[in-house]
């Protein structure tokens, strides 16, 4: 397939950058100001102060959520001070409360591992931000991040990836061609993020611009440094919450101790909550057994966690819903393709097939280690993003 980069926002045209404080986002209001653009920075307000989180003992905000927030927002508001942008910030306090947190506490209590920043990405970050800002009177005309992505056209149509040219003439009865923008791997690999972008729709995505799509994280510090531009100093992005603020965020109510099991059904002890435990976990299990042993699988139903050996830990299949597709265009025949099931893992060649309910059954060419209900499955086609679905189980 060719494909068509999406250029970037015109000289004269109205960007609003989505800024956290950091050199990437703080760099792309620079890069696109010099290019020329009307540039308005925007900052989302997470914090509505419903935990009781402990503050930054150093002035470095510690995660993506808490109560060090206004350390970011003054960061942005400096900088687009300096040079003249305009700078708002936007309250999405409850929708992220209800989107993000909610749904992160009611999926670990219910035995699946959830990724916030999958969930985010599509109902807050680009979702209620950009609804809040144009409801606050901010008109622009594209939005732009500091995300390394791509955003790409297929020159024909979409159905040929999957099926190939002959095939497709048979797949629709009308001749519209389906060419939506897709999401596309990062020149810099070790930074690519297309993984948490996997449910944003080509609708949305027809505004949005990822300006650094094509340099190296270390390109990008390079440019912030020649700009001499405060941001290049800090370190990386936080996590969504550290793990000592976990038991905060779960003190809503109290955890239900359990048994952990191994695979046989014997009991090895107990434990303090399924909250506190994800699928191919070792650290923190409070049982010995004199061999390695990881969190195989969590029943919810019976409050039950189950240990395993790792060679128990790899499945060759996994079911997953709640699909979002390129283009809108949800595949009805079985194809081959890559398919990521976290963050970290290397895309896997498997074999997609819908089954029924808009679910699909993914089966690998090699087992996968620690496939974890919850998480998403991304699937890829010539590292493009054709669609993201929640893994619902996996299987043997």
């Amino acid at each position: 397939m060719e494909w068509l980069d999406l250029p970037m926002p015109p000289k004269g045209s109205t960007v609003a950058v989505g800024m956290s404080g950091g050199v990437d986002s703080t760099l792309v209001a620079l890069l696109l100001k010099e290019h020329g653009c009307q540039v308005i920075g925007i900052t989302m307000s997470t914090w509505d102060k419903a935990f009781s989180l402990p503050p930054s003992k150093d002035g470095i905000r510690s995660s993506c959520y808490g109560p060090d927030e206004q350390i970011d927002i003054n960061q942005c508001k400096e900088f687009c001070k300096t040079q003249n942008i305009p700078h708002y910030v936007i309250n999405v306090q409850k929708v992220y409360r209800q989107q993000v947190l909610e749904y992160f506490k009611t999926e670990y209590r219910s035995g699946r591992t959830p990724n916030p920043c999958v969930r985010c990405n599509p109902t807050v970050k680009f979702g209620a931000l950009l609804t809040e800002a144009i409801n606050h009177g901010i008109n622009f005309d594209y939005f732009c991040t500091g995300h390394y992505a791509k955003l790409v056209r297929p020159k024909n149509d979409l159905r040929q990836l999957y099926f190939g040219t002959e095939k497709i003439k048979n797949l629709n009865n009308d001749s519209q061609e389906i060419r939506p923008v897709m999401i596309s791997a990062a020149t810099d690999i070790t930074k690519d993020q297309t993984y948490f972008l996997c449910r944003l729709s080509s609708e949305v995505l027809e505004k949005v611009r990822f300006p650094l799509a094509n340099f190296t994280k270390k390109q990008v510090f390079q440019m912030a440094q020649d700009r001499n531009l405060k941001a290049a100093s800090r370190g990386e992005s936080q996590d969504f919450i550290p793990d000592i603020y976990l038991d905060i965020l779960f003190g809503d109510k109290p955890s239900v101790p359990g048994d952990i099991v191994d695979l046989s059904g014997k009991k090895l002890g107990k434990h303090r909550g399924i909250e506190h435990y994800t699928i191919g976990q070792r650290r923190g299990l409070g049982v010995s057994v004199g061999k390695p042993i990881y969190v195989h699988s969590i029943d919810a139903v019976e409050n039950k966690v189950i240990l395993s050996e790792e060679k128990d830990l790899f499945c060759k299949e996994l079911i997953a819903d709640d699909w979002v597709w390129s283009g809108g265009y949800a595949p009805e025949e079985p194809f081959n393709a890559f398919v990521k099931i976290r963050l970290a893992s290397k895309p896997a060649e498997a074999r997609i097939a819908p089954i029924k309910d808009g679910s699909y059954k993914i089966t690998f060419m090699d087992s996968q280690r620690a496939v974890a209900p919850g998480q998403a499955a991304v699937v890829y086609l010539e590292n493009t993003i054709m669609g993201g679905g929640i893994i619902s189980k996996g299987t043997e």
